[in-house]
């Protein structure tokens, strides 16, 4: 089934999706543990997007976001790639990096915000920094997967081939790891929009978790859901264009196996 055909089972589900939400606010459904009385309709959250978008403030707060998201973002791709590539080549750098890294792996975004206030002289900068601590841990373990997996008897051949260390990583390290690293850069970007927006909801004065956040004290319920939308589209859209880079840089490689 080429891509193009499965378009239309794709743009159905979403259409199921929104029939759904149509159906289940209109009528007001109640399910005991599960209520859509005061959700919003999509009618109401179509007319909050229309109004935002007519308004100057969606390229303000879409701005922020972006940059702080691709600002932590990036620092976070090239510090985890190549702590990752460290860590799975060498035992001394597994040992030494690798623990106190797990140690600070499990901590979410949102107990790094109070120290990073601290931290940093500028709201801006601590965002930043939660953003980027969303992103490295996926692309470090991703790469030192990946690192890892590359199969011994390759790194064999090409040292019996009188390969040095750089070629070997060059040439045999690099794209065996690549679909794993690619992985954790995908990966990365969506924990970095969930990170950011939690940072923004407490620190921002713009972006679209601080508007989203802002939407719900006032207790403007349409507008609630269209940060979250647009949450939503912004994170799906740059982590297919991070695979899409990903695949272009990775032409030997091609998933397969579904049907």
């Amino acid at each position: 089934m080429t891509s193009l055909h499965r378009w239309p089972l794709r743009l159905a589900s979403l259409a199921f999706c929104l029939l759904f939400w149509q159906v289940a606010t209109s009528s007001r459904l109640d399910l005991g543990l599960l209520t859509f009385i005061y959700v919003p309709t999509p009618e109401s959250v179509a007319d909050a997007a229309i109004a935002l978008i007519e308004s100057s403030r969606l390229w303000d707060h879409v701005g922020a976001s972006l940059g702080r998201v691709f600002s932590g973002y990036l620092i976070a791709a090239v510090l985890g790639v190549t702590l990752g590539i460290a860590i799975g080549r060498s035992r001394w750098a597994e040992d030494s990096l690798l623990p106190p890294l797990e140690v600070l792996r499990p901590i979410p975004a949102v107990a790094w915000i109070p120290l990073a206030i601290l931290m940093f002289p500028s709201s801006e900068l601590s965002m930043i920094f939660i953003t980027f601590t969303g992103a490295l841990f996926p692309v470090l373990l991703n790469t030192v997967h990946g690192v890892e997996g590359v199969d011994a008897r390759l790194i064999a051949s090409a040292r019996s081939l009188g390969a040095g260390r750089l070629a070997i990583l060059r040439e045999v390290v690099l794209p065996g790891a690549a679909p794993s690293i690619v992985t954790g850069l995908a990966i990365g970007m969506g924990t970095s929009w969930f990170c950011l927006v939690t940072a923004e909801m407490i620190s921002g004065q713009f972006g679209i978790g601080y508007y989203t956040w802002e939407s719900y004290t006032i207790q403007n319920y349409p507008d609630i859901i269209v940060g979250m939308l647009l949450i939503g589209l912004l994170g799906m859209g740059s982590s297919l264009l991070v695979k899409r880079l990903g695949s272009l840089l990775t032409p030997w490689y091609r998933s397969g196996g579904r049907r």
